[in-house]
């Protein structure tokens, strides 16, 4: 559990790095990565192909932010079993061939299920990159800047840093129950219903006491004008070829392109 509650932060620890890409204005950042969402999404589920060419962008922020990819990977395959139930849901009721190989019809439900876990695997990986190359407070700042609903993002910031409380007052209190067991095998059943009403009062009240200590701070006071960072030219640049590349992908068959060309000179 103790290791639960690092990895939950552990992508924020990665906001405070130096590379270009963190040193990127957040509101671009942010922009671009809303640009590469819709644009993945936009695609229906039997452009595959279409997709591939769309790795450019998890690929390319990793290797200049120097991110990690097991991390982020491990963050993925928790939505992982979502897309899954779709896709296989698409591969029992869409049977039509879409092509054979080698005497192996392929039917376009299959070629459904892998473009759900292509799509959710960009959308995914560019949250968890913007996440991981942002600091969370400079993240919410800018979505107030583009008048995002104030409950969202209050429920943003909340549930992010609440969850963290309610994981580490289960763990003060999975030690204590140990501490005092005789077997030693963890909560047993007959404790499972105090041991959940402990722990909902115990993360209320910390969190009672964090939310004052955060109206203390000026939390409450939303019209406190908030620094803001000047854009630079490198800014203007990332955005500028994040939007091109999403669209030449979105309308041009990049991939088809490539394939012809390979043809002719190889």
């Amino acid at each position: 559990m103790k290791n639960r509650i690092y990895e939950l932060y552990a992508l924020e620890q990665l906001a405070s790095g130096s590379t270009c890409i963190h040193r990127l204005n957040p509101l671009f950042k942010l922009l671009a990565a809303a640009v590469f969402i819709v644009t993945v999404v936009s695609f229906n589920r039997y452009t595959l192909r279409n997709l591939t060419p769309y790795i450019f962008y998890p690929a390319l922020l990793m290797a200049l932010s120097h991110t990690p990819h097991t991390m982020l990977f491990k963050r993925f395959l928790v939505a992982l079993p979502f897309c899954l139930f779709a896709g296989i849901s698409s591969i029992i009721f869409d049977r039509d061939t879409a092509f054979v190989i080698s005497g192996l019809s392929v039917s376009l439900g299959v070629i459904s299920f892998f473009t759900v876990l292509l799509k959710t695997y960009l959308c995914v990986m560019a949250v968890l990159i913007l996440v991981s190359v942002t600091r969370f407070s400079a993240l919410t700042n800018e979505m107030r800047r583009l008048g995002l609903p104030k409950i969202f993002i209050i429920m943003f910031e909340l549930t992010y840093r609440y969850t963290g409380v309610l994981l580490s007052e289960a763990y003060s209190m999975n030690i204590a129950y140990s501490l005092r067991s005789l077997s030693g095998k963890g909560i047993e059943m007959r404790d499972m219903g105090s041991f959940s009403g402990q722990l909902l009062i115990r993360s209320f009240d910390r969190a009672e006491r964090i939310y004052n200590a955060m109206k203390c701070r000026g939390y409450a006071l939303q019209n406190i004008p908030q620094k803001k960072e000047t854009p630079v030219l490198q800014d203007f640049i990332f955005l500028f070829v994040v939007c091109l590349l999403c669209a030449v992908f979105r309308f041009v068959d990049v991939t088809a392109l490539l394939s012809e060309f390979l043809e002719k000179f190889i």
